[in-house]
């Protein structure tokens, strides 16, 4: 890694094209900055803001709260808690068009040279990552105009349906990775992932296939089994050592940190513990009793409470008979035991240097033993789901000393969840994607909202406090800015008719319909 992040430092050096016209050109020239894109440090840019983006507002405090991992007695902030404020989604539309620019810089920076092949494909391939998330909050959005505003002055993009993007999000993928050539040059240190190994840049593209494949199956069955299929052939993500990540180290500079300990421990989880949170927060009553219910060994590496020693001094407390979780929209003023409540362990989640974990072969897993129940998958449905709880467990490791997890801990759990071979479909469904929820707490919380709106699962009982903004429903989607309706209005105002007429955190997208 200190091979790789001199790209992240270097990314600072870049810069965007800038439009200059009618005797303005020297006012709008920076003598210091590059005037051409160099695609290896640009690349590494989108990849940290790809995975980053308002990740506060977005993943922590409205999904986390909205699925119940976390919770709040704040009212501001209780986006996802207490389904009252739309101003995160906001601000993810906006900090995710970053992304969007900087991705499509990179892939025009290298498209016209043959020998950039396995460049581009990467680019196309984390391009579908990008835009995937985008479509899964907001549903229709602009694509094929999207990023055009420097380069074109469109500056009104038109709104694409999500269904021809994910088709078109399919096919980058396929092509992409057919397209991969271990003979040709790739990004090298520029690759914060997986460091230009177009093998294993191949096992993420056929990884998304299958999460995108699997997406469909509400809307169109038969889709989702061909592309399911089409990804399992192609080689998925299955093992340890091939899930993608990046490793943050704990360095001087922000861009070295990983954004989810710098985003919390800037908030709410101050080490030792303030009186009060920034933002009111805490892990979640639903979530804390899940795990101690089910005796479950992650537990000890997720969660803590600070109590003071013998010598007054406060400690980072694992034992599992004292966390407690807040119940979500259970307050609205600071709660009286507000310091007995369970925190995210600062030994592992909130250390500067822990990775982040992009796509998981856990969440593969789990995924491949869906596919397996629907018959579309030659495996044991007990094989896979072993195989995936395994992968959960053995991936805190990745966090330090403190993460780590004796095999006979994790034998222990499965012996007493096995995966149930005899129940119905929709039971076996409850227990894939439960699991899927603990196995992706605070690394893809995107993804746990995606599965549920597609499944149903885990089960969870809405809260309904006084003055929310969906009649007490878990929010299904994100909200589009209302700077979209003034600045973009026509082609805004035709997407919304197509969504049911409503811009709201009810309405739906198209891959999740109500019936």
């Amino acid at each position: 890694m200190k091979k790789l992040f001199p790209y992240m430092l270097a990314v600072s050096l870049c810069c965007f094209l800038s439009a200059c016209d009618k005797g303005f050109e020297e006012m709008n020239v920076n003598p210091n900055a590059s005037t051409t894109v160099v695609p290896e440090y640009m690349f590494t840019k989108a990849l940290l803001d790809g995975v980053s983006f308002n990740y506060v507002g977005a993943a922590y405090l409205t999904i986390g709260g909205s699925m119940q991992q976390t919770a709040t007695y704040k009212e501001v902030p209780a986006a996802g808690d207490k389904y009252f404020n739309e101003t995160y989604s906001y601000n993810s539309w906006e900090a995710y068009s970053t992304a969007v620019i900087e991705i499509k810089k990179v892939i025009d920076a290298v498209s016209a040279n043959p020998e950039d092949v396995n460049k581009l494909s990467i680019a196309r391939i984390w391009k579908v990552l990008i835009f995937h998330r985008l479509t899964d909050l907001y549903g229709d959005i602009p694509y094929t105009e999207a990023g055009f505003g420097a380069s074109d002055q469109n500056y009104t993009p038109k709104y694409d349906t999500q269904s021809s993007i994910y088709s078109d999000l399919l096919n980058e993928l396929e092509e992409s990775a057919n397209a991969l050539d271990p003979d040709l040059p790739t990004f090298g240190n520029g690759d914060l992932i997986y460091g230009g190994n177009t093998t294993k840049w191949k096992q993420f593209a056929y990884s998304l296939m299958l999460r995108l494949g699997m997406r469909l199956t509400k809307v169109d069955v038969a889709l989702a089994e061909t592309w399911v299929k089409k990804a399992i052939a192609g080689g998925v993500i299955v093992n340890d050592n091939d899930l993608a990540r990046i490793q943050y180290v704990d360095g001087s500079q922000i861009a070295q940190r990983n954004f989810i300990a710098t985003g919390l421990l800037n908030t709410d989880y101050l080490n030792p513990q303030a009186v009060d949170n920034i933002e009111g927060g805490k892990l979640a009553k639903t979530f804390i009793d899940h795990l101690k219910n089910t005796e479950d060994p992650r537990l000890n590496a997720i969660a803590v409470v600070w109590v003071r020693n013998a010598t007054g001094t406060y400690v980072a407390d694992t034992s599992s008979a004292i966390q407690k979780g807040m119940p979500n929209a259970a307050f609205n003023s600071f709660p009286a035991d507000f310091a007995t409540y369970s925190e995210p362990n600062p030994n592992t989640i909130l250390r500067f240097d822990a990775p982040h974990i992009v796509m998981t072969n856990a969440e593969i897993n789990l995924l491949l033993t869906e596919a397996a129940l629907r018959g579309w998958y030659d495996a044991n449905p007990a094989q896979t789901y072993e195989a995936a709880v395994r992968a959960a467990m053995h991936q805190w490791s990745l966090f330090g000393q403190s993460g780590e997890i004796s095999e006979a801990r994790i034998n222990f759990y499965l012996s007493r969840h096995p995966f149930n071979s005899q129940g119905a479909f929709e039971e076996q469904l409850a227990q894939i994607y439960t699991q899927l929820w603990v196995s992706l707490f605070l690394q893809d919380e995107y993804e746990i909202f995606a599965n549920w709106r597609r499944t149903g699962y885990p089960s969870l009982t809405p809260t309904n406090y006084p003055g929310n903004l969906t009649g007490g429903t878990i929010p299904r989607r994100f909200v589009v800015p209302l700077s979209e309706e003034s600045y973009n209005r026509d082609n805004f105002n035709e997407a919304k008719q197509r969504q049911g007429g409503t811009n709201a955190l009810t309405s739906r997208v198209w891959w999740d319909p109500a019936n």
